[in-house]
């Protein structure tokens, strides 16, 4: 009988948030629990994850295009233990980058437990430290998964320190100091509690939980409703779809409740389904019991934060703790000359719409009006976070311009503050001298500078550094340390403003005509910079078209032809020789942008340009600006 029949006791129950840093194995070890959990057929599996065999729960194509989680999910093993009682392990999958922050705040709430997971050669990372802090702060005690022990250069017996030595710093109970460590590799397949021990599967991974991860609290079914949405799904059919962890009580098919927003505001509504994880579906069953994650249907319109209670019991549930925004950046209307060749959705009502859809289901963005009413002021954690956000509009067909990233300034005690980054840097010997010259010009400060053992002559070095530093840094990393530089970083705290920082140190090459690019005219001007663009595109007056070699704007015409001439001579047949582009990515130009240009996004293309198009305008600007 499977749980929408039978759903299963208290006791037989374990929810577990999976956190860790981006890049340390979390997704593939997800994917080893699904495997070797026993419930599913590989070839199953490997439908769900698009015919390759991981990432089954990376559905998203920008997550499967960057390698990353961008949204948090959950989903419910079955596991047979050792004595012949069958568990279900409710799974939550967090996003590993910081930007997405966010996303791990508002469901580490449904975990009783947590799986940290550690690289065994880089150790805790920025990341790692953020959730971690998190996790504290709900009480959730930590099995520390070191992965990777695989690698030639691993150091398990080091990183094992290191996490004791962060939790220490954290100031965790002493409790949580004497926590459980499994030595896996996630992508071999197998986990040990002993380096020594036998490594043939995820068993003894499987035991740890049971064993360590404390079941929902028993005797709380009996008590009024009461749960908190911590996340949302659709669907064409039914609509809205609320998911997260009943805390007492018991949410039951057809039940009338109440529904309190963040606002206090109760409304009366009836469930029409309850849904139970089972794998990675959900299937329908009558009631679902305190402690267990389910998904209810018939709520909507309901929101993130909102609290589903007995009409006997109308307390809300107290909110859900977010951090603030450290960074906002001005969407506004595409006004350029190419603007509706591409895109659907132009206008501001438009754009204005799509944003406030995001701000249902993403808890850390903000939206505010900007200076005009075609303006909006987006504000989020961070580059990656809002870039994210741009890429998803554009393949959906909006189009629109976005402003330089500025960072979100505190007053504290009195005193401008700005946010501080935690920086981490892991580069070549050789390549020290040139990263600690580029962070110093940048008001960094030096916390810990080690070599790490087996590393292949590899240091290590942390940072902290202002936010606003970091905007096209990860360019000039790479260039120093001729891209062998491994950077990342996370928000630490706010701190008095440091002084200023170097802004972006050639000016650039702007289109002086309309046209499509010719590969006589970029060859006639590769020595005055770098362009960004190739022969056959299509540019116009005031485009940004490339980077100077020298201080200062320059004005081309890189839309001009070879004059054509019925004479032949010895000499006058050369052909033109295209050198290489630098390719910039959406993350590059918002990054790259000064306060007087604008990242044009449409679905074909990103373009940088001026703001004001015209020379003529942009000489009227400047002039009144000096007067």
């Amino acid at each position: 009988m499977n749980i929408a029949q039978m759903p299963v006791s208290t006791s037989l129950l374990r929810n577990v948030a999976i956190i860790a840093h981006v890049d340390h194995g979390k997704t593939t070890l997800v994917d080893q629990l699904l495997y070797q959990s026993g419930q599913f057929r590989e070839e199953d599996l490997t439908k769900l994850a698009g015919g390759q065999h991981g990432l089954i729960l990376d559905s998203d194509d920008l997550e499967r295009e960057r390698g990353i989680t961008i949204f948090s999910k959950n989903c419910a093993v079955r596991y047979q233990s050792e004595e012949g009682e069958q568990y279900r392990i409710n799974l939550i999958d967090t996003p590993g980058h910081a930007d997405f922050g966010g996303e791990v705040e508002r469901v580490l709430g449904m975990a009783s437990g947590t799986l940290l997971l550690v690289d065994a050669y880089e150790g805790p990372m920025p990341q790692t430290r953020f959730v971690l802090q998190k996790s504290l702060q709900y009480g959730l005690k930590p099995i520390v998964v070191v992965n990777k022990v695989d690698r030639p250069d691993a150091r398990p017996d080091e990183v094992v320190s290191e996490v004791f030595d962060l939790l220490v710093d954290l100031e965790a109970p002493d409790e949580m100091l004497d926590f459980v460590t499994i030595y896996a590799s996630a992508k071999q397949g197998w986990a040990s509690l002993n380096l020594e021990d036998p490594r043939d599967n995820f068993k003894p991974l499987f035991e740890t939980i049971l064993q360590h991860v404390p079941p929902p609290e028993a005797g709380l079914a009996d008590d009024p409703l009461r749960m908190q949405v911590t996340t949302l799904d659709y669907s064409d059919y039914v609509g809205r779809i609320a998911v997260g962890r009943v805390r007492q009580g018991t949410v039951s098919r057809r039940q009338s409740i109440l529904v309190i927003d963040r606002q206090g505001v109760a409304t009366k509504r009836q469930i029409t389904q309850v849904l139970a994880f089972d794998g990675l579906d959900r299937k329908e069953v009558e009631q679902v019991e305190a402690g267990d994650l389910c998904a209810l249907v018939g709520l909507e319109p309901i929101e993130i934060g909102d609290t589903v209670t007995d009409p006997s019991c109308p307390e809300p549930l107290p909110a859900v703790a977010i951090d603030e925004p450290t960074l906002h950046m001005t969407f506004r209307v595409n006004n350029g000359p190419f603007s509706g060749r591409e895109g659907k959705y132009l206008t501001s009502r438009q754009i204005s719409e799509r944003l406030q859809k995001e701000l249902r289901s993403n808890v850390a963005l903000q939206v505010g009006p900007g200076p005009t009413q075609e303006q909006f002021r987006v504000s989020g954690r961070g580059m990656m976070h809002l870039g994210i956000l741009i890429e998803n509009m554009r393949r959906e067909g909006f189009e629109l311009c976005v402003g330089k990233p500025q960072v979100i300034y505190r007053e504290v005690d009195g005193q401008k503050c700005e946010p501080i980054e935690q920086l981490v840097v892991d580069c070549p010997e050789s390549c020290e001298s040139s990263v600690m010259a580029l962070l110093g010009d940048r008001r960094a400060q030096v916390i810990k500078i080690s070599r790490r053992t087996g590393g292949g002559g590899f240091v290590h070095m942390e940072f902290t550094i202002p936010a606003r530093s970091l905007m096209g840094l990860r360019s000039r990393m790479l260039n120093a340390t001729k891209g062998e530089a491994i950077m990342h970083h996370t928000l630490l705290n706010y701190e008095p403003v440091r002084g200023d920082v170097p802004q972006r140190g050639a000016g650039v090459l702007i289109a002086h005509e309309t046209g499509r690019v010719t590969a006589y005219s970029l060859d006639a001007l590769y020595d005055r910079g770098e362009f960004f663009i190739r022969p056959g595109d299509q540019i116009y007056e005031g485009q940004v078209v490339g980077e100077h070699c020298r201080d200062g704007d320059l004005k081309v015409n890189i839309v001009k032809g070879k004059k054509l001439t019925n004479m032949r001579a010895s000499g006058k047949d050369d052909n033109s020789q295209v050198r290489p582009v630098r390719d910039m990515s959406l993350e590059a130009c918002l990054e790259y942008i000064e306060e007087d240009e604008l990242v044009e996004i449409t679905p074909g293309a990103i373009r940088m340009r001026k703001m004001l198009l015209s020379e003529a305008d942009r000489r009227r600007a400047s002039r009144r600006s000096n007067q």
